[in-house]
């Protein structure tokens, strides 16, 4: 039996591993010790044969996880596996069938083509996670929390998909410190099933924004000319470690956003259009917008030049960023 599971949500690609492993350990190999997992992006064909065909001692079935076999680079592996699994499909009795899991972590644009990836793809088990629109997100981040005995407003969910898009990962651990946070307030409910409610409130207080969030700040603060404040949180971004090339690019891709709505709103585009145009989250454009209004066109694409500049004279090692952003920001 061959599982294929794949795509860039690997939140959820981890979860169905996790439901997989989990039923093989609980109905065929309670010690997993016929469970192996091997890293594909460094695998050879003779490693993958040997740990198949490894006899199992005290079950009849195997389960052999291969993560990652599409960023191996050696690229005649490919074909070699879709031969080896097709002959292997043929020879074995169904009693003795080894269960073999292919996950991999991307979309695979650049494999969908090849021969492993069409014999996978069309086997009886196969699933891509896609990433999550803005709604399903919304939709998700209500589901889980009522798995984990909590409910959440419908605003306080939007602003939570706002801050941290589609990333299921990060949307997690937040909704894990909201819930253990409302539970904290009223002790009689820590380690119960009760019900908690996590308000738009909860969100603005406890939920720190991720570096797009952050950035936004700053360049809202370069946009209303408030240079105190923009120094002050360049100042925080670089104190709390943030790489400064890192830094820099997520500055300039604000910069490339500002540039692209500006240009939209002067078009005489709504918002709704910008969006989708843009493919830019409902709250981004909201924000956006209010502060590309306190920009001329002519003023964004001279601050992204500017940017572009002082990016390149970082990885030449004629500026560094502190130094050259704060003479940027004093001359706005």
């Amino acid at each position: 039996m061959i599982i294929f599971l794949y795509g860039k949500d690997t939140f959820r690609s981890r979860e169905k591993l996790k439901q997989i492993k989990d039923k093989f350990s609980r109905d065929i190999d309670k010690n997993s010790s016929s469970l192996d997992v091997l890293d594909g992006e460094k695998i050879s064909l003779e490693k993958i044969n040997e740990t198949v065909a490894a006899p199992s001692l005290f079950v009849k079935r195997r389960m052999v996880v291969i993560e990652n076999i599409f960023k191996n680079k050696d690229k005649e592996i490919f074909s070699a596996l879709r031969s080896y699994f097709e002959k292997k499909e043929k020879e074995t009795e169904a009693e003795n069938d080894t269960i073999i899991v292919f996950w991999d972590d991307s979309a695979l644009s650049k494999s969908k083509t090849g021969a492993l990836f069409k014999f996978l793809s069309a086997g009886k088990i196969v699933q891509e996670f896609k990433e999550f629109s803005n709604i399903e997100t919304n939709n998700w981040i209500k589901t889980e929390a009522k798995r984990r005995q909590a409910s959440i407003k419908s605003q306080a969910a939007a602003r939570l998909s706002a801050i941290f898009g589609n990333d299921l990962w990060q949307l997690s651990n937040e909704l894990n410190k909201l819930i253990n946070f409302k539970r904290g307030e009223q002790p009689g409910l820590i380690g119960g099933e009760q019900e908690v409610e996590i308000g738009i409130d909860d969100v603005n207080n406890l939920a720190r924004g991720n570096a797009s969030e952050n950035i936004f700040a700053l360049t809202d603060a370069i946009s209303t000319k408030n240079k105190g404040k923009a120094l002050e949180l360049l100042e925080n971004e670089l104190h709390a470690g943030a790489a400064e090339t890192y830094l820099l690019s997520m500055i300039i891709r604000q910069f490339k956003i500002l540039i692209q709505v500006r240009s939209a709103l002067d078009d005489g585009m709504t918002a709704r259009k910008i969006q989708n145009e843009l493919k830019l989250h409902p709250y981004v454009v909201q924000k956006t917008s209010a502060q590309a209004r306190n920009f001329s066109l002519e003023l964004l694409k001279k601050l992204y030049q500017a940017t572009v500049d002082i990016d390149y004279e970082l990885k030449t090692g004629q500026a560094d960023i502190r130094t050259a952003l704060s003479v940027m920001i004093g001359e706005i």
